[in-house]
């Protein structure tokens, strides 16, 4: 199970560095809302889908007092990280308390928040790890939980151009297309093409080729690939990913 995979993650780390500095493609994103969108970053609810030890959630947070952020993870350790550094920054600011709160749940299951209750969704290397079903389910209840005009911002593994994603498809391939083993952890991993990440997470799992705009949950305002170098069990591994910021229509 994918639970007992991220459990072990985190209680002895290989893959997760246990930083507690939030990701540059994260804050990138949040200076891309205040400057292009416009969008004051006070007073806002946020959610993060698969929070690991929190260290993007307890950023917004503490970007202003007013803002409330809540983190879903499926390892009750990363909760355990990302609980008790939220305690020690409301200590710092003398606060009492920040407003992120961390949920153990999965992602691939219903969410328990009413509709249009979030402003902005992350999903930082989550998601890839679900199944078809899960992540068909996951795209419609981000969807759901989205205020109208809600933002997404979404960072998943990218097939095109990554050696290292062909050569584990080949010799490690997973269930489902596309997907692989990684025999370290033992864990199921999605990579997608351009025209596959467009599809499912725009269109909910449509191919684009057959897809109307009846079909579409969001729009893409801005989509690149990146390439990053992933340290795994003291090994460097060059990996490509997908940025895209989304907005529910």
């Amino acid at each position: 199970m994918q639970k007992n995979v991220w459990e072990k993650e985190y209680q002895n780390p290989r893959l997760v560095t246990g930083s507690h500095e939030p990701q540059t493609s994260v804050k990138d994103f949040l200076r891309w809302l205040r400057r292009e969108q416009k969008l004051p970053l006070e007073n806002i609810r946020a959610i993060d889908l698969g929070c690991g030890n929190g260290k993007n959630s307890n950023y917004i947070a503490g970007l202003d007092f007013g803002n409330s952020v809540v983190g879903i993870d499926i390892s009750e350790t990363a909760l355990k990280q990302a609980r008790f550094r939220a305690h020690e920054l409301a200590e710092q600011e003398k606060i009492g308390a920040t407003q992120a709160t961390f949920e153990h749940r999965s992602i691939g299951e219903a969410l328990p928040f009413a509709d249009h209750s979030f402003d902005v969704a992350l999903d930082v290397t989550s998601s890839n790890s679900l199944s078809e079903k899960e992540r068909t389910l996951y795209v419609s209840e981000v969807h759901r939980i989205l205020k109208m005009g809600g933002y997404f911002f979404v960072r998943a593994l990218c097939k095109d151009g990554d050696k290292n994603a062909a050569a584990l498809l080949v010799s490690n391939p997973g269930r489902e297309n596309d997907t692989y083993i990684l025999p370290e952890m033992n864990l199921s991993e999605r990579v997608f093409t351009r025209e596959d990440f467009i599809a499912t997470y725009t269109n909910g799992g449509i191919p684009v080729a057959t897809a109307s705009p009846a079909h579409a949950r969001f729009e893409i305002l801005h989509l690149e690939k990146e390439t990053h170098y992933t340290k795994f069990a003291g090994r460097s591994y060059k990996r490509n990913f997908w940025v895209a910021y989304l907005r529910k229509l």
